[in-house]
């Protein structure tokens, strides 16, 4: 009997190091993706930078470049996808204001909206409490911050 319950609390125990091991893994993986498109954003904006008629030349520096990292790389790299990385670039210049706890997905959320501090909210509540992209997505479309705003607003007192 008490083999058995050594056995099942050392099974448990090595349970919880392979579950956390791959959950370290993915955060890894994610952050480095997350790191690989903001490097790959500032890259274009240099490159753009140098170009003289910026706009015209952003468009064809974009479809470019997505033409020959397609075939290569697969869709992950079209003309829209390229354009977010230059806008989370744009949006977060400095490498070490990326979270490492926020995903691709989660970014591309954050980057599409344009008021910057309504951003910063949505970006500390998801690391604050661990929300999935989905939970993220839920909490903008359900206008958490806006109502937070009223209500604080409308409050007596």
């Amino acid at each position: 009997m008490q083999e058995m319950q050594d056995i099942n609390g050392l099974y448990n125990e090595v349970r919880e190091i392979i579950t956390s091991a791959r959950q370290n893994a993915v955060r890894s993986v994610d952050f480095s993706r997350v790191q690989m498109y903001w490097k790959i954003g500032r890259r274009i904006q240099e490159e753009e930078q140098k170009g003289k008629e910026r706009a015209d030349y952003g468009a064809y520096l974009l479809k470019n470049l997505a033409k020959k990292l397609e075939p290569e790389y697969g869709s992950g790299f079209s003309v829209r996808q390229l354009e977010m990385c230059r806008q989370f670039y744009r949006i977060y210049p400095i490498a070490n204001t990326v979270c490492s706890q926020l995903n691709w997905s989660q970014y591309k959320l954050l980057i599409s909206i344009p008021d910057e501090y309504k951003r910063e909210y949505y970006q500390l509540e998801a690391v604050n409490n661990a929300w999935t992209k989905h939970e993220l997505e839920r909490q903008i479309n359900s206008q958490l911050y806006e109502r937070l705003l009223l209500s604080n607003v409308c409050a007596p007192k």
